[in-house]
């Protein structure tokens, strides 16, 4: 399985990368996590007819704004957008004229599915929970080729995040903040609240994504924030083309 990072800042694009967007190849399916302007090179990465999903998070630009160039894409094999509720309503209003082509007009079908909290086969296992943010937020937890990922966006420290991510293969977290950085107002994760998620939940590996771009304006801005994690060590910081195997 191929875990692709195309876009890994968070709010706007930079030097550093495009806004937030992740690809999972896996055997049978391609899952695409948010939507930022990284997904304008997902047509690099997918190049058969197996099933893609598109799983949003929530409804803040910087994982939406990407949809717009979904014009570009030939998928035969139609896509599958999930979200939470309202989903469809927001889709209809800024994918939609006078802003970009309407997903009833793309050159192929669209199905827009709204998720509840909960357990679902679609047909792979998927788990989904409202994570802690400022605009409800959902995390997902997918079952895929033997393996779990947990994905929790934009979200500060709760246990929604813990459950999620427990005993995950991957777990895949944003990390807004630098080391010590908090806020109630506007959650968001720095490092070491990341790895202490994944510390807690018994994830086997860690991949931070999601960097404020006004706060990391270099990679190597990302790497030193990691120097301040102290016990947890399996710590992957994605950059926009990097791809694991797991």
């Amino acid at each position: 399985m191929e875990i692709i990072f195309l876009g890994t800042n968070g709010w706007y694009d930079s030097d550093t990368g495009n806004t937030v967007c992740t690809l999972i190849n896996s055997d049978r399916y391609h899952i695409i996590l948010d939507a930022g302007n990284g997904i304008s090179k997902i047509d690099q990465h997918i190049h058969d007819d197996l099933p893609v999903y598109l799983f949003l998070s929530h409804f803040h630009l910087d994982h939406l704004v990407g949809l717009h160039v979904l014009n570009k894409f030939r998928f035969a094999q139609g896509l599958k957008i999930f979200g939470q509720k309202g989903t469809r309503a927001i889709l209809d209003t800024i994918i939609n004229e006078p802003f970009t082509v309407p997903l009833q007009k793309l050159p192929y079908p669209v199905e827009v599915n709204e998720l509840l909290p909960g357990p679902y086969k679609l047909p792979f296992a998927l788990e989904c929970e409202f994570l802690l943010h400022s605009s409800p937020t959902l995390g997902y937890r997918l079952d895929l080729d033997g393996k779990i990922i947990a994905y929790c966006p934009d979200t500060g420290v709760c246990e929604s995040a813990v459950h999620l991510a427990e005993d995950a293969d991957l777990l895949i977290t944003e990390c807004s903040h630098k080391p010590g950085e908090s806020s109630s107002a506007w959650p968001h994760l720095n490092p070491q609240d990341a790895a202490d998620i994944a510390r807690r939940a018994g994830a086997k590996r860690l991949a931070l994504t999601h960097f404020d771009a006004s706060r990391y304006q270099s990679m190597q801005e990302r790497m030193d924030a990691i120097a301040s994690v102290v016990d947890y060590q399996d710590i992957i910081v994605a950059k926009d083309g990097l791809i694991l195997h797991i």
